[in-house]
């Protein structure tokens, strides 16, 4: 029986050249998965810092969540935000500025924990994300960063000093990424409106009050668009002869749910969310087409008074204010004469150069000036020759203690006496009583306003009482 041999079907070295190929296609794999985690790690990191970036930040939440979700506990996040970097960018220049940058970036990582995961989000602001970490312990980690924040950074010719604000929340089971976020931001900017440096842990209650301010802010954009503000209007009188001078335009809000709404509830979120321009207009046109339609009508005609406004801080810094002002009134064809704009001493006390501008346009133009609520905030009596302005009016605070001290009414008349030395006009407000308005009017103070004359009216009321009156009190 004769035996076969198989025979080879592949030559000899056959073998090495697949190996050699084995071996190369695994070098392709290795060097392929090398690229693949350069592109990663480059896709986590901050290019200016080395720090990682958000999506660094995104991995480092879902990894302490699933954590969390087999019974670690929850992660806590730091926030924080430099102090001052945009005044420093724009002195020192870019690349000093970068240098603060990476220097900050180190002192954070040198003062977190191992297993912190710090990173940088963009411009000046940096997170830390503390994994299974409670308040206390990241509080102190917050601390310990501020601390290496402190001394000054060397930026070769000189040297700056770069603080930073910190906001901090620590995560609960319903929290996603932005929702902490935007939380520990609402705790930073508690931190900078407190005077920087310093951490702030977030506060539910402020939350609420952010939701409670959007809020208000949209009903007042609608309440402007469908007239639910309305103007009360108050006299302020001619103490010597009881004559109208002028009146007061006071704005409200009529709610449709929560009734007449006083703008000491409305005012204050109007000024710190932009609105107060829009509303501004809004009272402004109102208030000059109210005293075109009193002008008009024979009934009230003979009373030739001026209408007193408001003016906030937002409106001397708007460029298009004294525009909005003047075409006002060119579309009523009245003169600027005619309107009396009443200007708190916050609003005017930083006498800034685009202040000075436009109270000095406001001037040129013919309109009248007043300092209201005079003596309650600053009182600084060296502006009063400074600024073109016609008229003080004095706050109320000065007038209600008449009768109950003795030298009360001497201070008011050094008061009225500085007003006089300094070529203005003066109207006391808070007069309450027959009174209180003779004895304003006995040490030479000329102008009155108050509840003796009248509490602020709707326009129909108070049109009413123009067409019976020809002096105040009725």
């Amino acid at each position: 029986m004769t035996s076969t041999k198989p025979r080879r079907l592949v030559p000899a070295d056959a073998d090495s050249r697949i190996e050699k190929l084995e071996r190369h296609v695994q070098a392709l794999m290795e060097e392929l998965h090398h690229v693949r985690h350069e592109q990663r790690r480059e896709a986590l990191t901050d290019a200016l810092t080395g720090l990682g970036n958000r999506l660094a930040l995104v991995e480092a939440f879902v990894a302490a969540r699933n954590a969390a979700a087999h019974g670690s506990a929850q992660p806590a996040l730091l926030l924080v935000n430099l102090d001052g970097f945009k005044a420093l960018k724009n002195s020192a220049g870019l690349a000093a500025a970068d240098q603060v940058l990476v220097t900050v970036a180190m002192r954070i990582q040198s003062a977190a924990r191992e297993n912190d995961v710090v990173t940088r989000l963009g411009a000046d602001e940096y997170a830390v994300l503390l994994p299974a970490t409670p308040q206390n312990r990241a509080t102190a980690v917050g601390n310990r960063i501020l601390a290496a924040l402190e001394p000054n950074i060397d930026l070769g010719n000189n040297s700056v000093r770069c603080g930073a604000s910190m906001g901090l929340r620590t995560a609960e089971p319903h929290h996603t990424l932005e929702d902490l976020l935007q939380e520990a931001d609402i705790a930073v900017e508690e931190s900078k409106s407190e005077g920087r440096n310093k951490l702030r842990v977030f506060d539910p209650a402020t939350l609420h009050a952010r939701q409670l301010q959007r809020q208000i802010v949209g009903e007042l954009h609608e309440a402007i668009r469908t007239d639910q503000l309305v103007l009360n209007y108050q006299p302020i009188v001619e103490l010597a002869t009881g004559r109208i001078e002028g009146c007061e335009a006071l704005v409200r809000w009529n709610h449709p749910v929560h009734g007449l709404i006083m703008p000491d509830q409305f005012i204050p979120v109007a000024e710190a969310t932009g609105l107060i321009a829009e509303l501004g207009r809004w009272v402004l046109r109102t208030a000059v087409g109210q005293l075109r339609q009193w002008r008009d009508n024979p009934a009230t005609a003979q009373h030739d008074f001026s209408m007193r406004i408001n003016v906030s801080a937002a409106d001397l810094q708007s460029l298009e204010f004294v525009d909005d002002v003047s075409e006002a009134l060119a579309e009523e064809s009245l003169r600027p004469e005619s309107l009396v704009l009443e200007l708190t001493e916050s609003a005017i006390i930083q006498n800034n150069e685009l202040d000075r501008y436009t109270l000095a346009s406001l001037h040129r133009l013919g309109v009248g000036l007043e300092i209201d609520d005079f003596g309650a905030g600053y009182s600084s009596m060296g502006y009063l020759r400074k600024l073109p302005v016609d008229r003080v009016k004095v706050d109320r605070q000065f007038v209600k203690d008449l009768g109950r001290d003795p030298s009360q009414l001497a201070f008011l008349a050094a008061i009225q006496e500085v007003i006089r030395s300094c070529g203005l006009e003066g109207v006391w407000e808070g007069i309450e009583t027959a009174e209180e308005a003779a004895a304003l009017q006995s040490i030479g103070c000329a102008s009155g306003q108050g509840y003796y004359f009248g509490r602020p009216l709707p326009g129909a009321e108070f049109t009413e009482q123009l067409t019976r009156l020809r002096t105040w009190p009725a």
